[in-house]
């Protein structure tokens, strides 16, 4: 018999396998398994997995996971372009290792002592060298079109309808939402910390939950104002492709068109101090209606 924590059987599809394959403990907080229906368990996890890819709606990457080495999920038509261009210019990069490899082989192969005993001085070739610096140049010029219009899209700011002041400090987030104000003149401002790890609940991410996250409303143009209280800070969440410098006496600004509900997680990408590493970010994207509601119940509690 095995102990299983009944915290990992928190997901309707497990307690669905887990009921229909006889519980054999009924105590609340740990149940009792065979070995032999922990492995009915975990294949028909498979298979439910398996059915799910065609079943379920599509599902995002919006924050990082273990072993990563692609982008997460874009979320703004600015990161929808970074990966883009990307992908543009690792087609090139492709193209162009191929051919230094395949020159250096033939170098090799063709000019070693084995097969061309007596050496041949070459000075120079006119047509040889015309080539190697104006295709180089070519190909400098076809990237730099998209990349410099990808880089003007990122500083252009269209008619803001939400602006949000990001504040760093050391080790937390403060934001607030100058747009809104109640009766008495008081605007929405908060505090974000980091939640430690015995204060997290089943499915939220160690070291990027927040005990107060940011609220924007979807398919609306959101101003962010970045700026630090002490050292230099920098705003980052990777689905937005937002990664700006939190400067002491300066204030910097980007725009987010945040096209997707859904839940987005980034953290601080500057060297900060001793607790650099526990200033996460959280964004939720919700609906326009669910957004007024948020900033509704926020204007009564302030």
């Amino acid at each position: 018999m095995i102990l299983v924590k009944d915290k990992f059987f928190n997901s309707s599809v497990v307690e669905h396998v887990a009921v229909n394959y006889g519980v054999v403990g009924s105590n609340p907080t740990w149940r009792v398994f065979s070995i032999f229906q922990i492995k009915k368990y975990k294949m028909s996890k498979f298979i439910l997995s398996c059915f799910s890819v065609f079943n379920s709606p599509r599902t995002f990457c919006d924050y990082a996971e273990p072993w990563q080495l692609g982008f997460q999920d874009p979320a703004t038509p600015v990161m929808e372009g970074v990966i883009s261009l990307h992908n543009d210019i690792m087609f090139v990069l492709t193209v162009i290792g191929v051919f230094v490899s395949w020159v250096l082989y033939r170098a090799y192969s063709l000019f070693e002592s084995n097969q061309n005993n007596k050496s041949v001085p070459v000075v120079h070739g006119t047509t040889l060298e015309i080539l190697w610096t104006i295709m180089p140049a070519a190909i400098l010029m076809c990237i730099a079109v998209p990349s410099f219009s990808l880089l003007y899209s990122v500083d252009e700011l269209i008619d803001p309808a939400v602006t949000i002041k990001c504040v760093g400090h050391q080790w937390y987030w403060r934001y607030e939402y100058s747009d809104y104000s109640n009766e008495d003149g008081e605007t929405i401002n908060f505090d974000r910390y980091m939640l430690p790890e015995e204060d997290l609940d089943f499915g939220q991410l160690r070291l990027l939950e927040v005990d107060n996250r940011i609220t924007v409303p979807v398919n609306t143009h959101i101003r962010l104002v970045i700026t630090s209280a002490d050292v230099l800070h920098a705003w980052a969440v990777p689905s937005f492709g937002v990664k700006l410098d939190a400067c002491p006496g300066r204030l910097n600004q980007t725009s987010i068109f945040v096209k997707r509900e859904g839940v987005y997680y980034g953290q601080c990408s500057e060297l900060c101090g001793t607790n650099h590493g526990f200033m996460p970010i959280v964004v939720e994207a919700v609906s326009l209606d669910n957004y007024v509601s948020w900033i509704s119940a926020k204007l009564e509690d302030a």
